[in-house]
């Protein structure tokens, strides 16, 4: 029986198209045997088990709004939309409004010329 060693001697002194189909042959058998072990241990583990569930369930029929835990304001934007308009079954309406001034702004765009 021949050593990995001797093969790898064996298949150098092949011409290119056959070393080319060594190579794809190997990293297809490597690719599959990985594929196989995480296949395994997804479905071993329940990664792909459905839960059986409903949104109903989950909200227990009720309109709950959802907060971040963050320290941030910026998710609670929304969050004042739902409830402003919840009541009174009014549209929501967002308003952006700029605090600061960006430098950006207030330069003039210059053109860019690349050259080739």
């Amino acid at each position: 029986m021949k050593t990995i060693f001797e093969h790898i001697e064996h298949v150098k002194g092949k011409p290119h198209h056959i070393r080319k189909r060594v190579a794809f042959g190997a990293a297809t058998i490597g690719t599959a045997v990985i594929a196989l072990a995480w296949l395994a241990g997804s479905l071993g583990t329940g990664a792909f088990a459905l839960k059986p569930s409903s949104f109903a369930d989950n909200t227990e029929g009720e309109m709950t709004p959802i907060v971040s835990e963050s320290s941030d304001s910026k998710g609670l934007v929304g969050v004042a939309a739902v409830i402003q308009s919840a009541p009174t079954q009014t549209p929501a309406r967002i308003e952006i409004v700029d605090s600061a001034k960006s430098e950006l702004s207030t330069k003039k765009a210059e053109q860019t010329i690349i050259p080739f």
